[in-house]
């Protein structure tokens, strides 16, 4: 299984694919993301870049980190799992 990366600090120019290429000079990258809002269709200025394994992903978190893409500089490091926040209201209805 690879090593998720989370990247921050993204331009608002910044592709998918331009994230694959930087991230690809340091291992197999089996995807990058850019996380696009829903409602603008903008990125939110982050992504995440999954690497086949470990190495990469530890070679390309000390290398990337603080340096600059689209005039931007990175912020790389793993990405956490992601916490059930339990959200989406749910409260019961019968009490008025």
């Amino acid at each position: 299984m690879g090593t998720k990366l989370y990247v921050g600090n993204l331009s608002y120019d910044t592709s998918d694919e331009g994230l694959r290429s930087v991230f690809a000079q340091y291992g197999e990258v089996t995807s990058a993301s850019v996380v696009m809002d829903r409602d603008t269709g903008r990125s939110r200025g982050f992504g995440f870049v999954e690497m086949a394994d470990e190495d990469g992903a530890r070679a390309a978190e000390m290398a990337l980190n603080g340096t600059e893409l689209d005039g931007r500089a990175l912020k790389v490091n793993e990405a956490r799992p992601r916490e059930n926040s339990g959200g989406g209201g749910g409260g019961r209805r019968d009490r008025w």
